[in-house]
């Protein structure tokens, strides 16, 4: 490994350690172990339409009435506006059917301009790597490896809907 590449694992590992030192930052993931197994059809679905389910799917089970909340999303298309909107409907109505109070707002915004955002890539590629049984790349992999130290978790099992976050 480069010593630039090293510099960026190690600003990569203080960001890991920055996550899990600060009781206010919390993380989950749906990960979805095969998307060609998808078969939109027989739910009646576009793969548009289920990409948004799993984002319920990742929230409702964060959600708790007595909080409010702002959530922001990486930007997908230029198209999102009504579907943001149609998750932050269901949620609120799913939910114990708590008023829109709750969630004070769902957006888009674009990653890099967003810091939390960008942390939550950083345990999404991580976590995509490690699923997806890539081996090669070092710095991922110490990425991934202080993840499991911090967290105390395997990675490759679901978290308990109870627990709020993988740690």
């Amino acid at each position: 490994m480069d010593e630039s590449l090293a510099v960026q694992v190690l600003f990569y590992l203080d960001l890991i350690d920055y996550f899990f030192d600060d009781d206010d930052l919390h993380f989950r993931a749906v990960v979805i172990p095969d998307k060609t197994k998808l078969d939109h059809k027989v739910r009646g679905q576009d793969h548009d339409t289920w990409y948004y389910r799993m984002y319920y799917r990742l929230l409702f089970a964060l959600v708790n009435p007595e909080n409010r909340y702002r959530i922001f999303l990486d930007i997908k298309d230029t198209r999102s506006e009504p579907k943001i909107q149609k998750l932050r409907e269901v949620l609120c109505t799913s939910k114990h059917g708590f008023a829109k109070t709750v969630i004070e707002n769902v957006q888009s915004v674009r990653s890099h301009e967003v810091a939390q955002v960008q942390l939550a890539d950083l345990l999404i590629g991580a976590l995509s790597y490690l699923h997806r049984g890539e081996t090669g790349n070092k710095g991922k992999l110490a990425i991934i490896q202080r993840i499991k130290q911090k967290s105390k978790r395997s990675l490759v099992h679901d978290t308990p809907l109870s627990q709020k976050s993988i740690y």
